[in-house]
């Protein structure tokens, strides 16, 4: 009976740590609301961003500091600007400099490099002599300087550049792919897109595959197929490169829950694997399943549909569009972790499957759901990995006007 009692105190635990908290602004302050609607920190701040790793940078008094998911302050506000934390790391400004933070507020030294770097996937950048490489959190070099360009790290892959080609990097600076194309993709089941000379094709096993006819591909997502172009129209490959949809549509997206959206004339509709349209091109836009099964589409303005075509949320809303999520898989439009942020006559809300708005609460500004705490163990310690970056909430929420430390954009 103890021994129940303990295993399920921990699983308790574990289920409090992993309370997801929203960043909102409601009469010109900041808090930051749970997931049952309610408040777990009131409005009370001018500027802030959102939770990451149980921490959330907030402004008081024109300096940045850090508080918990109870409100306290954790790291004073005695800095310029901050960031958000990841994997235990965050930059701030202190007086001119940027500089790298633990958890505890302590400065972390750095080797050498001519900009600070924002942390992803357990890694930051450094710059020396106009060349990039790559440090770990406890501030060691895990690849010296080699590169021209490093791209921001996607499920634990880059893009580099090294004198004009492209290739493929994991995070401890291993190639995956050499830098030997003119373009390249993400990196997805050991498969990318790239583009030599003229001739775009995959590479999978560090071997080059053409694409018969491909004039564009787009990155694999979710699943082993993606749109490419050929003769100006847009059809879908699987990851041995072959045309499994035949490039008849005008334009088109990725494959989520085995439906497309995809362009024929004016209208949007959705295709299944097969190349046969499950829901008729009627809406003058659509975007991707999420996982709950339900697709933003639009007339004029948006709504959202389940797996069958059925208009189950009227289209009276506007979506979210949130270039930092649109870098990584996790889309940037619809449903993500349970609710869909919406917009409606000027405020933000956030919509729940069934239509209704959670709490029935609209803000002049909300953010998506983020964890607020780092996730716990239930049961004896383990080798777990880094936790992986939130991507969709680290947008300033207000007046904060400074740019994320030199991150390099795609």
């Amino acid at each position: 009976m103890k021994k129940t009692l303990i295993f399920l105190l921990l699983v308790s635990i574990q289920f409090v740590n992993s309370q997801e908290l929203a960043l909102v602004k409601k009469s010109s302050k900041i808090g930051y609301l749970t997931k049952d609607g309610s408040f777990k920190i009131e409005p009370q701040y001018k500027s802030a961003r959102s939770f990451s790793e149980g921490l959330a940078a907030v402004e008081n008094g024109g300096k940045w500091g850090f508080i918990d998911t109870k409100g306290t302050w954790v790291i004073p506000a005695d800095f310029k600007d901050a960031k958000d934390f990841n994997n235990g790391i965050a930059v701030v400004q202190k007086d001119k400099e940027w500089v790298y933070i633990n958890t505890k507020g302590e400065i972390q030294k750095a080797p050498a490099t001519e900009k600070v770097f924002d942390f992803n996937d357990g890694v930051a950048f450094i710059r020396q002599n106009n060349k990039v490489g790559l440090i770990n959190n406890k501030m060691t070099v895990v690849l010296e300087p080699k590169y021209d360009q490093i791209k921001p790290f996607e499920n634990g892959y880059a893009r580099v550049e090294l004198n004009k080609n492209w290739g493929i990097i994991n995070t401890e600076g291993k190639e995956m792919v050499e830098p030997a194309y003119a373009e390249i993709g993400n990196y997805f089941k050991g498969t990318t897109w790239a583009r030599k000379d003229k001739t775009f094709g995959l590479v999978s096993g560090r071997k080059f595959i053409p694409v018969d006819g491909a004039e564009k591909i787009w990155d694999f997502e979710t699943q082993d197929l993606t749109f490419a172009k050929k003769n100006g129209k847009i059809g879908y490959i699987d990851l041995k490169g072959n045309w499994v949809i035949l490039p008849i549509y005008d334009k088109g997206k990725a494959f989520s829950k085995n439906l497309a959206p995809v362009l024929v004339g004016k209208k949007w509709g959705f295709i299944n694997p097969e190349g046969k349209f499950v829901i008729e091109p009627t809406y003058s836009d659509a975007e991707v399943f999420s996982t709950n099964g339900l697709a933003p589409v639009k007339e004029s303005n948006w709504g959202f549909i389940n797996e069958s075509g059925k208009l189950v949320i009227p289209t009276q809303y506007g979506i979210t569009t949130n270039a930092i999520i649109a870098m990584f898989v996790q889309q940037d439009k619809g449903f993500i972790g349970g609710v869909a942020r919406v917009k409606n006559e000027g405020k933000w809300g956030f919509l729940k499957p069934d239509g209704t708005v959670l709490a029935n609460q609209w803000f002049e500004n909300a953010e998506l759901f983020s964890k607020s705490e780092k996730p716990q163990p239930v049961a004896a310690p383990s080798p777990t990995e880094a936790p992986k970056q939130e991507t969709k909430t680290t947008k300033p929420a207000a007046k904060s006007t400074t740019k994320p430390a030199a991150k390099k954009k795609k």
